[in-house]
């Protein structure tokens, strides 16, 4: 009988190296797409960034902020800004996606926090957690996620968020599938979310320029 379990309970970076031959490569030119010729950004973006900046603190003043304080505060500023919203991307949020294992008699299922499509290519899984949350603790459910897309021909980036660090995650699935991680962001280091809406926003526009 076929077992349906959570990703977010099931996915180890060892499960999913048994189980898709999921290899880590930590070359720099696996993934320069998060370091080099990064685009310059306005006074007016890094105006807007310490707002979100200040906010974070603000609100973390009171405690720890919940998924959808992140995404309100964190993650939905940061799409914008960097120009998800806009053509020729078209976001969906919250979809279930399903990742079938054929090792063994199990389905891996979960849902991503946003996803950002552009003609039915997945260009960003952002996964929110609590401020609490370990990253290194959510990078294997990212993952998992993002070896859930068909499209095996095309590399698909993602961004790994609690709203106080960032890691940006890359995979390549053309032969066997291949992860590179970014170094860790974190919004407490004065310039790292100014970094961060560079990478974004490089990606975003390779894509565009269908360079991927």
């Amino acid at each position: 009988m076929v077992q349906t379990i959570a990703i977010s309970e099931k996915t180890t970076l060892k499960y999913l190296r048994k189980n898709f031959n999921l290899q880590r490569n930590d070359e720099r030119q696996f993934f320069p797409d998060w370091y080099d010729n990064l685009p310059e950004i306005s006074d007016a973006d890094k105006a807007f960034l310490d707002r979100v900046r200040s906010r974070y603190f603000y609100q973390l003043d009171e405690g720890t902020l919940l998924e959808g304080g992140v995404k309100m505060m964190i993650l939905a500023p940061l799409l914008d800004i960097a120009g998800f919203y806009d053509a020729p991307f078209k976001t969906r949020f919250e979809p279930t996606v399903t990742l079938e294992v054929e090792t063994e008699e199990e389905i891996l299922q979960g849902r991503i926090d946003a996803l950002v499509l552009q003609n039915q290519f997945w260009v960003w899984v952002l996964e929110a957690k609590r401020t609490t949350f370990s990253l290194s603790l959510g990078i294997p459910q990212a993952l998992a996620y993002m070896l859930s897309n068909p499209d095996i021909d095309k590399p698909i980036f993602g961004i790994l968020t609690g709203g106080e660090d960032f890691i940006f995650i890359k995979l390549v699935r053309q032969q066997e599938p291949v992860y590179g991680l970014s170094r860790k962001f974190s919004i407490m280091n004065e310039g790292d979310l100014y970094d961060v809406l560079k990478i974004m926003r490089h990606i975003g526009t390779l894509i565009a320029m269908s360079h991927y």
